[in-house]
């Protein structure tokens, strides 16, 4: 079905509302392509490599809207960009040879402790209110002033999900920016969706190298991604933290569901 005109449009609608998601929550999209492609019979190590294409193509998008709204804290990103490209490539390794259902239920354990994470950065945030304001509504870091080991550790474990997962590395990068970058939702959303550009390119690139990529697919959910990315930015400022929370939240509680569901045997 992926191999005809529908299908086809279909793949562009699936695209134009990930990439929604993408410049909503800073998640690059991957969290509903790849599974939206094993619904459709693709094999998971292609899914992801496939779904990288749209995460690619709706993370730039999205980050040159942010860019011309002077909203990218793009020192953070490049930090973060720089050592994400690095285990990209170890990522999409591993996801060559490790099985499918394994990979399934890694993936549904990750977003179950990103949803952990953020809940404790919630509950941090509300110990310490006035330090935390008083870093959020600050001047943005230059790049002399990123704390690069926490934020290098960041990059390297978002750079191992993306090729692994197909994920683009911001399920990861939003919550722990909020923990331990002591970063806003919005703002961490913005720096991860930077960040997720070359890191998303380098995963993309192993997995071409491994032939496990799905080319006319792909481009269908990235043109999608590019129109839907630019919904999503535009739509992030007007929303509420709370909303943006709940939305990132909810996302990834129904997809860890689907992702433990379809290990089952039925």
């Amino acid at each position: 079905m992926l191999e005809t005109p529908l299908g086809w449009f279909l793949l562009f609608l699936l695209g134009t509302f990930t990439g929604t998601l993408s410049g909503l929550l800073g998640i690059g999209g991957g969290l509903l392509m790849v599974p939206a492609l094993t619904f459709f019979g693709v094999p998971l190590v292609e899914a992801t490599a496939t779904s990288l294409i749209g995460v690619f193509l709706s993370a730039i998008s999205g980050s040159l809207q942010n860019l011309r709204s002077k909203s990218l804290n793009w020192p953070v990103s490049l930090v973060l960009a720089l050592f994400g490209v690095i285990t990209a490539q170890l990522g999409a390794w591993l996801g060559d040879r490790l099985p499918d259902a394994g990979l399934s239920l890694a993936f549904a354990a990750l977003l179950l402790i990103t949803i952990y994470m953020m809940n404790l950065r919630q509950k941090l945030k509300r110990t310490h209110p006035t330090s935390e304001s008083v870093k959020s509504e600050g001047p943005k870091p230059t790049a002399s002033q990123v704390a690069l080991a926490p934020t290098a550790g960041i990059g390297l474990l978002a750079g191992i999900l993306s090729g692994l997962f197909g994920v683009g590395g911001g399920v990861v990068m939003v919550p722990l920016q909020m923990l331990f970058l002591a970063e806003s939702i919005k703002s961490a959303v913005r720096t991860s969706l930077g960040a997720i550009v070359p890191i998303a390119a380098s995963g993309l690139a192993q997995h071409a190298w491994n032939d496990n990529v799905l080319w006319i697919p792909g481009l269908c959910l990235g043109l999608g991604g590019i129109l839907g990315a630019q919904v999503g930015t535009r739509l992030l400022p007007r929303l509420p933290d709370r909303i943006v929370n709940t939305l990132f939240q909810g996302s990834l509680i129904a997809l860890s569901g689907y992702m433990i569901v379809r290990t089952l045997p039925i």
